[in-house]
């Protein structure tokens, strides 16, 4: 019996080409009886943030296993190629030390040992070094289902010393809170880096301004209490509040993307933004 039963497969690679195929491959021939699940291929080419936050978003649904990612912009240079253990050994995630496996690692409770992976003995000869997904990491995970020991696979690393990941972090600005668009899901909704707890005492209207524009947002406990013309905020599914529209893309509807900034803020009991105070200039009749 496999000492792991389950690889969990992400990258960049799409689905054009023949790499998550080859990769399939090598880890059949290497551990026929171990399943893997792709996670997805779909993570932007070369974005190591969003590779990251995937599968920090996936780490605490995942069996344990073998989690096999790969976003590498670095491959073939001296970024360093790990497998990083978690739990005191109940998964390792294998793949390149730029900060992609951070996030998950941190999620699952962090590292309790990594290694570097420089044992060509379970290795496939690489005719080029643009390929690691099927010549170190794809090997390495079988051969650790196998039984292979973490420590047989490289030197032992420093887990303080791992690259971390790069997850922006909410602040507070003159009383509101300055936050980003972590991720835009397949049906336009926007996953921001906020707490829903950091905006309960802004009450159920809050003002938003994204872009020079100011709307306001109004919360709601699902998508479909979202009325036709409101803008939704929605706690989703991995419990932080997304900036939704009623049956179609927020993304789209408002100009918003991935990355880009969106300022939270309270609002008054009569819709005037609190704290703000419009002047009114009389003039005589003429």
């Amino acid at each position: 019996m496999p000492r792991y039963d389950t690889i969990s497969f992400l990258t960049d690679y799409g689905h054009a080409d023949e790499f998550v195929g080859v990769v399939h491959s090598v880890i059949r021939q290497l551990a026929p009886e171990v399943a893997v699940i792709d996670i997805s291929h779909q993570v932007p080419a070369h974005d190591i943030r969003a590779g990251g936050l995937t599968l920090a978003r996936a780490a605490q649904y995942l069996a344990p296993g073998v989690v096999l990612a790969v976003v590498d912009p670095g491959v073939g240079t001296h970024r360093r190629a790990i497998a990083v253990e978690v739990g005191g050994g109940a998964s390792v995630l294998v793949g390149p030390d730029n900060g992609l496996l951070a996030p998950a690692v941190a999620m699952v409770g962090g590292a309790t040992r990594a290694v570097e992976l420089t044992n060509l003995d379970y290795q496939l000869p690489a005719p080029g070094p643009t390929f690691a997904g099927r010549d170190i990491f794809g090997p390495a995970a079988a051969h650790l289902c196998n039984g292979v020991d973490l420590l047989d696979l490289g030197p032992e690393l420093d887990i303080n010393g791992l690259m971390p990941g790069m997850i922006p972090i909410t602040r507070v600005e003159d009383g509101a809170l300055a936050a980003e668009v972590l991720w835009t899901d397949s049906f336009g909704n926007l996953q921001l880096n906020v707490d829903p707890a950091e905006i309960d005492e802004f009450g159920p209207r809050v003002e938003l301004r994204f872009g020079g524009r100011t709307r306001t947002g109004v919360r709601h406990d699902t998508y479909g209490d979202v009325a036709t013309g409101e803008i939704g905020l929605v706690v989703d599914s991995y419990g932080l509040v997304s900036i939704a529209v009623d049956r179609t893309s927020a993304a789209d509807e408002l100009g918003i993307a991935t990355g880009d900034e969106v300022i939270l803020a309270p609002l008054g009991d009569d819709g005037i933004r609190a704290g703000v105070i419009t002047p009114v200039t009389l003039k005589e009749k003429p």
